[in-house]
């Protein structure tokens, strides 16, 4: 798949709308920001999505500082953070991502106390793909919290879990380490907010060596960070917690594994991730790999790269590469329950 052009149509009315409505619960109850706080959104206006997001912060954020990236330098940009203290917000909307002269935005706004909420790559969401960015923006906490919370709670004491697709089986004979949560819940956290939109538990297996089995692959990220396809799933062979073989394969996906083999020796599975942002299906899908990483079913990453969860003999100045692949999902067991089905997660929010 190549890169998508920039989408500069600008989107319809109801779509500003429903993104202004989405935003409006995500301000107010994900990141709990009030009118008693100031707000800075660093944007640009290159895509119909960027545009419409901005309107939408406009209307939520009347009182708020709105600077164009692509009218001031950088500097210009990096002095207008220094005005904001600890809990205040910044919003950035970036159709691709902004450069700030090795200045890590997300992880130095964090270091400022700031809130953050950051829309990333959305120029490779053009067209319909921009509606369905919007859908994934609603923020309904009860699903969110609480299924995720309910999720991570099982994660957490099972012993084993199964990943069912097809005609592919993936067990993860071990206990799986303790589940991190993007749920919109920022109570246990340092750090408020981060990239939108949200929707995700995930874990690994304790010993990695215990995954074994096979995983029917969808949709892979390619080396352009992009969704790439297959017209037909590309079965997975996983032994010990490496990948073997791969039937089906197409030339990109190939590529894929024969980079990771060149630098790293071996393809590691190491990520289980359990997406719940339901606005992304395996049929409903946006271009930009980070952002479908939420889709509503279990993807997992190949490589040794995973920065959350150390293990002894991974070394993070080799680990190179952490490639999600979205996996065909019919049933995911965590012990002897079942807690997928039907294209959803079944367990009921404590």
């Amino acid at each position: 798949m190549t890169a998508t052009a920039l989408s500069t149509a600008d989107l319809p009315a109801s779509a500003i709308d429903a993104a202004t409505a989405h935003l409006r619960d995500v301000l107010a109850i994900a990141l709990e920001h009030g009118p008693e706080r100031r707000a800075l959104v660093v944007f640009d206006g290159r895509t119909g999505l960027s545009r419409a997001l901005v309107e939408a912060y406009r209307r939520n954020l009347p009182e708020a500082v709105f600077i164009d990236f692509d009218s001031v330098t950088p500097d210009t940009v990096l002095a207008a953070f220094k005005d904001y203290t600890a809990g205040d917000l910044v919003v950035l909307v970036q159709s691709t991502n902004f450069r700030l002269d090795g200045f890590r935005l997300r992880v130095e706004l964090f270091k400022l106390g700031l809130k953050v909420i950051e829309h990333v790559h959305l120029s490779r969401m053009p067209g319909t793909q921009g509606d369905h960015y919007i859908e994934a923006l609603a923020y309904d906490p009860q699903y969110f919290r609480g299924v995720g919370h309910a999720l991570k709670a099982r994660i957490d004491v099972a012993r084993r879990a199964e990943v069912h697709g097809g005609d592919a089986v993936l067990v993860f004979d071990s206990p799986l380490e303790s589940a991190k949560l993007n749920v919109g819940d920022y109570s246990a956290m340092n750090n408020v907010g981060g990239q939108f939109p949200i929707g995700e538990v995930f874990t690994e297996a304790q010993d990695l060596e215990a995954v074994s089995g096979r995983a029917q692959v969808h949709v892979f990220g390619d080396t352009s960070y992009l969704v790439n396809r297959p017209a037909a799933p590309i079965t997975l062979v996983i032994e010990r917690g490496r990948v073997v073989d791969a039937e089906n394969v197409t030339p990109e996906f190939q590529q894929v594994l024969d980079i990771i083999r060149r630098d790293e020796g071996e393809v590691w599975v190491r990520e289980l991730g359990f997406g719940m942002n339901r606005a992304f299906t395996r049929e409903r899908r946006v271009d930009d790999i980070g952002t479908y990483e939420r889709m509503c079913g279990i993807h997992l990453s190949l490589g040794a790269k995973h920065g959350v969860y150390a293990k002894p003999g991974f070394k993070r100045k080799d680990a190179r590469y952490h490639i999600d692949v979205f996996v065909v999902t019919d049933a995911v067991y965590l012990d002897d329950e079942r807690v997928y089905a039907d294209g959803g997660w079944t367990v009921a929010a404590s």
